[in-house]
């Protein structure tokens, strides 16, 4: 499953999208503007990202731009919006996005939309410069293997039969096991904040309506623990 940040200043796009991708097994980054994507982005790095055109500070065609003039977009990007035009489509995808979404988007629509862009290769400027150069040069600019790379590359991998990963097993469905995983995560953060649910919020990147839905779903009591004298 991928890792997907929602760009939109409308929570109530946010938490709809959110909640339809976590249901297919994705975890989601929120970004309400161009400032909380940029960070999100940076400290996420997201598979995908779906990004609102029309925003308060910097529109998502801007940032679109800033990101590809930075050779950021490392990531395939999908452009949503109720009122562009078609020039402002056509304009991103020049720009570097994939596809578009016109607002109100239909679940079949997104799920399809997304399913295709994670399955998309995305070239970055370093590759799709190597790929635009001819192909002596590509040959005459390649350097032999060092020793220590020879090593790793016959080196052998982990044993594939281990069925426990950090105390999860691995024999049983990936929801299961994401279930499994993401309680022991929340109730970690809880644990080292205090139950201070904005912490919580801070630490794990969750908004806090998103954060109290997670943990009501995993079953996990999100109330401040009060120590009784023996």
């Amino acid at each position: 499953m991928a890792r997907i940040l929602v760009v939109d200043d409308e929570i109530g796009i946010r938490e709809l999208l959110s909640e339809i991708l976590y249901d297919e097994g994705h975890t989601i980054e929120l970004a309400e503007n161009a400032a909380q994507a940029r960070a999100a982005r940076l400290r996420a790095r997201p598979d995908l990202v779906l990004l609102d055109i029309w925003m308060p500070d910097t529109d998502g065609v801007s940032l679109l731009k800033e990101w590809a003039s930075q050779g950021l977009l490392d990531m395939p990007v999908i452009m949503m919006s109720g009122h562009a035009t078609v020039d402002t489509a056509v304009e991103a995808t020049k720009i570097g996005a994939i596809d578009f979404l016109e607002k109100p988007i239909t679940l079949q629509k997104l799920l399809k939309t997304v399913a295709a862009g994670l399955a998309r290769p995305v070239l970055t400027p370093a590759v799709a410069a190597a790929a635009r150069m001819p192909l002596e040069r590509r040959v005459d600019n390649v350097q032999p293997l060092t020793t220590s790379q020879i090593a790793d590359a016959v080196a052998p991998v982990p044993d594939a039969n281990h069925s426990l990963l950090g105390g999860i097993s691995l024999d049983q469905p990936l929801r299961d096991a994401r279930d499994e995983f993401e309680r022991i995560y929340f109730e970690y953060h809880l644990g080292r904040e205090n139950h201070s649910m904005t912490r919580v919020s801070e630490r794990t990147g969750l908004e806090r309506t998103h954060l109290y839905r997670k943990l009501k779903q995993l079953g996990i009591d999100a109330s401040r623990k009060k120590n009784v004298a023996s």
